[in-house]
């Protein structure tokens, strides 16, 4: 992560929002205005024009922000960042996430105060922040049937049958072990502040090159999550289970068959996100998981 004080500014800025949250419409007025003050031509993510009424605004879709904008700011919480995130990383356009959620890990400048952090970010003055993502594919008697990237996590799960999954778990084509549980998680470090801390998940720094695999409610109370290196795949074999599915961060694949094979390996570029001067991810954690609450310091 590194400062890059004294770089131009951004030219051209996409604004993404949550566009079915309430006062959302007038949030993106508010920030494109700003954007104009700042020097910067400003294009609307063409969901969030449509569902706004912001049509005197240039709309891009995500492939066309990715071609021609220098900056994407996303405002809305972690979901919003995820759903654009994923389509924006290939591009490798910097993003920068407003917070209109409610824990915003990803999403962390408060709107309420986003002139104050923005503008130093619209002149060049930031912390960069890489962060790995996970290509994920389904295979299916030898077809591959479903292929995306996860910011967050991959999870295979059971669906509303009272039964556990089992899961074959090879790593790097080595056999793991056979895992009988409610499901199983592979999350990046982005992912682990998120489902797979609930399940007593370890936090990855986001600088560690590595996955979480933690099991959902295992058989055996010696399972437990372990940190696999990133560089490597991951493959998950469904042996037995009624309607088990796999979900990619906020994607399903339903209806998993016995034998349907889920890889997982690392895609081969990174979402940039773009913090203001002096952000810590530890700051961060204080934060929003309300460490050192009712200490002083």
């Amino acid at each position: 992560m590194t400062s890059r004080a004294g770089k131009s500014r951004f030219r051209h800025v996409a604004l993404v929002g949550k566009y079915h949250a309430v006062g959302s419409r007038d949030a993106l007025e508010r920030m494109a205005h700003f954007l104009h003050a700042m020097g910067c031509e400003v294009s609307i993510e063409r969901e969030t024009a449509q569902n706004t009424g912001l049509t005197q605004y240039n709309s891009l879709s995500a492939s066309g922000i990715g071609t021609s904008c220098d900056l994407a700011l996303v405002m809305g919480g972690d979901g919003t960042m995820l759903g654009i995130g994923r389509k924006l990383a290939r591009f490798g356009i910097p993003v920068v996430g407003i917070n209109q959620g409610r824990l915003g890990f990803i999403t962390d400048i408060p709107f309420a105060d986003f002139e104050t952090h923005l503008s130093p970010i619209l002149r060049g003055e930031y912390e960069e922040d890489h962060r790995s993502l996970i290509h994920a594919s389904v295979w299916r008697d030898g077809d591959c049937v479903f292929d995306t990237v996860a910011i967050n996590d991959v999870v295979v799960n059971r669906g509303g049958a009272p039964s556990m999954i089992e899961l074959r778990v090879e790593v790097d084509g080595r056999f793991v072990a056979n895992q009988r549980a409610d499901g199983l998680i592979i999350a990046s470090p982005t992912g682990s502040t998120a489902y797979t801390l609930s399940v007593g998940g370890s936090l990855l720094h986001p600088a560690i090159d590595g996955w979480i695999m933690a099991p959902i409610a295992p058989h055996t109370l010696s399972n437990r999550p372990i940190v696999l290196p990133a560089s490597g795949e991951i493959a998950l074999v469904l042996v037995n289970g009624r309607d088990a599915s796999a979900n990619f961060d906020m994607q399903t694949f339903t209806s998993l068959l016995h034998g349907d094979r889920i890889t997982v390996r690392r895609a081969p570029y990174k979402l940039c996100l773009l913090h203001p001067v002096g952000w810590s991810y530890f700051d961060t954690l204080r934060k929003k998981l309300h460490w050192n609450e009712g200490m002083t310091t």
